[in-house]
């Protein structure tokens, strides 16, 4: 391995989508669903209830943060900064937003 290749972000190397697989990670860890995703989408929900626009990022950002870096350890993939892009936390927030959101409204919660 050469040395430019230590510097290098990892997320460059991994075969698959990072994003895709945190939102899979945060529905399907039973531990992280109940204590951190959950208790943001119920915090959506009753935004929505009272009538108003749930706000993405005060919503989801805590748990979206939490999630990548239990991902990478629970992975042992190191830090999350050597796995994710600066934009993917957006991108996860974004996702989980618009998934649950439709479900919110379609009554499932």
């Amino acid at each position: 391995m050469r040395i430019d290749e230590f510097a290098k972000p990892m997320n460059d190397q991994l075969p698959f989508d990072v994003v895709d697989d945190v939102c899979v990670y945060m529905r399907n860890d039973p531990m992280f669903y109940r204590k951190s995703l959950f208790p943001a989408i119920m915090k959506m929900k009753d935004s929505y209830d009272r009538g108003e626009t749930p706000s993405e990022s005060s919503c989801l950002e805590s748990s979206c943060t939490e999630a990548m870096t239990s991902y990478c350890k629970k992975f042992k993939l190191g830090s999350p900064e050597n796995i994710f892009k600066p934009e993917d936390k957006q991108l996860i927030m974004s996702k989980i937003y618009g998934e649950e959101m439709k479900m919110i409204k379609d009554g499932a919660y």
